[in-house]
């Protein structure tokens, strides 16, 4: 990608729009430590994992917590441990905490303990702004309640967890200027208790969430319809904030911003990181929260006001997803095998998934923080002016627009270390603007959006306790 050179604020903006149009990627090419990422996931490792989550028979929220070998409490231990290992191989980079809390509900009808196993490898520049990935190590057949059946989990969700434990031991010996979180989840299925966990832990960590990365069955590549893809991932985000206040609401229906949510510029980040160093997998960005009448870990974050995704296989298989383990006997299912099992997972299609959150989390915890402060102002003018409030650690930013009704952002451009730009004949009017930081090795922020609907950071406002349903 070429820039022009920057010779000062107004001579940039006085080249027209065309001339100014450059790719719609917004992280920088050719970053080396990036590449070799792509092609790092190790297909044995996610293996292991998952034939050892499935091992324990049932990972049911309210299945054994004493015995070593079946339940939810020896896979949770066994996590524990495995990031122990992986902690033990970088010299101790990894902390290992384990947040819980007891909740009673619907599903949860006596008291219960729900118990995350989180692996935290500190940021060296900015260790408060944290990057989060998980998935949930709960599973469930067909009745929510039976915690004694074999509940696999193959898929949902070990696929999950298996490829957070692989991104955890990938990024261990490498830099990260922000936090890393990877965090195996419980109680998803009895009601997202385990996201619920991680977010109040983060909000009493006062940790600065730049987004949730949750992996929701990640690694089956066969539709129940017979569709083979293992070429594309979906990435689910929420246009507005779920804790978005009334008087908020009101200027941003008038103003714009219902598709410019951070959740939502996380996921446009997401699909240019794929667009740029893994041609093999493209992100297929869904604009919405979850599956439609469904829910996922990455509702509790959304809830405490911190930017999340969901990411899920393009094509699911619903004979594999909330089955008891059983052979269909009916003239309309003779012969299908119901049950979440190891034979459902393509391990090929999961390490690039795996690839994308490394990616993701290697790009963004090198990045500065995105740019705060974000407005722009042109009314009854030719001209727009955007401006931001600096950040630590940035060398550069870079303005971007877009046409109202387009996907991504079509174009950027590089302003400098300041914290302003007027556009010439660029009308206000016409066109959806953000702003992105940019480090000096070149690792870029996701854009940030003006105002209230596209910032960053974590408003404090109330939101109801969850009610999504696991999937």
């Amino acid at each position: 990608m070429t820039r022009l050179p920057i010779f000062s604020v107004a001579l940039l903006a006085a080249i027209s729009v065309g001339a100014m149009a450059q790719s719609a990627s917004t992280v920088p090419s050719d970053q080396a430590s990036l590449q070799a990422l792509a092609s790092a996931p190790s297909e044995t490792e996610l293996r292991a994992t998952i034939t050892k989550l499935v091992s324990f028979g049932t990972r049911h929220t309210m299945s054994d917590t004493t015995s070593k070998t079946r339940g939810i409490g020896a896979a949770r231990q066994w996590v524990k441990a495995r990031f122990e290992a992986i902690s033990r191989d970088c010299g101790g980079c990894i902390e290992v905490v384990t947040p819980s809390q007891t909740f009673t509900g619907k599903r949860l009808p006596t008291p219960t303990e729900v118990m995350d196993i989180v692996a935290i490898k500190r940021g060296t520049g900015d260790p408060n702004r944290v990057i989060v990935m998980t998935g949930h190590l709960d599973s469930r057949v067909t009745d929510v309640m039976n915690s004694k059946s074999d509940a696999p989990g193959a898929n949902d969700d070990a696929s999950g967890v298996a490829a957070l434990i692989e991104a955890s031991r990938l990024l261990s010996k490498r830099d990260n200027r922000a936090t890393l979180v990877f965090a195996a989840l419980s109680g998803e299925e009895q009601g997202l208790y385990g996201g619920k966990v991680l977010a109040d832990y983060a909000v009493a960590q006062g940790w600065q969430v730049e987004t949730d990365l949750n992996n929701d069955i990640v690694g089956n590549s066969r539709g129940q319809n017979g569709a083979i893809d293992n070429t594309s991932v979906r990435v689910f985000s929420e246009g507005t904030k779920s804790n978005e206040t009334a008087a908020q609401a009101t200027a941003r229906s008038y103003h714009g911003g219902e598709v410019d949510s951070p959740s939502r510029n996380m996921a446009r980040y997401m699909a240019s990181l794929a667009d740029t160093y893994l041609p093999d997998l493209r992100v297929h960005m869904i604009y919405r929260t979850d599956r439609y009448g469904r829910g996922g870990d990455q509702v509790p974050f959304l809830q405490a006001g911190f930017p999340a995704v969901r990411v899920t296989e393009s094509h699911e298989d619903y004979t594999h997803q909330h089955q008891d383990l059983r052979t269909g006997t009916s003239d309309e299912d003779r012969g299908v095998r119901y049950g979440d099992t190891i034979a459902g997972v393509d391990f090929h299609y999961l390490a690039r998934v795996t690839a994308l959150n490394t990616l993701t989390m290697a790009s963004l915890s090198r990045a500065p923080a995105p740019p705060t402060g974000v407005t722009i102002e042109g009314a009854l003018a030719t001209d727009t002016t955007v401006k931001w409030n600096k950040v630590a650690g940035a060398a550069d930013y870079r303005v971007h627009w877009r046409d109202t009704t387009a996907a991504q952002w079509q174009h950027q451009q590089s302003i400098g270390d300041v914290g302003s730009a007027v556009l010439k004949d660029v009308v206000i009017d016409d066109w959806f603007f953000g702003v992105s930081s940019v480090s000096a090795d070149g690792y870029e922020s996701p854009v940030v959006f003006p105002g209230d609907p596209g910032s960053f950071t974590r408003s404090p406002a109330p939101a109801s306790s969850s009610s999504a349903p696991g999937h």
